[in-house]
């Protein structure tokens, strides 16, 4: 005997793999991995840091004074 199939869930599966299978070759061409997001995140920070760390810091005020 033939098994039952739903046409309409297995047209659904179908879109649904047809779209999955779509979004892995866009972030294979165009994404980033996590790690790759994190090891920029963490240079970001770190020149970040490394440039206050060569901010000068004075008493007199950013704007000129009227004399």
């Amino acid at each position: 005997m033939a098994e039952i199939v739903n046409l309409r869930a297995k047209r659904k599966a179908a879109e649904r793999d047809a779209r999955r299978r779509k979004g892995d070759e866009n972030a294979a061409k165009h994404g980033r991995t996590r790690a790759e997001r994190r090891l920029e995140e963490t240079r970001a920070e770190q020149a970040r840091a490394h440039l206050e760390g060569h901010r000068r810091e004075t008493d007199a005020p950013d704007e000129p004074t009227d004399p």
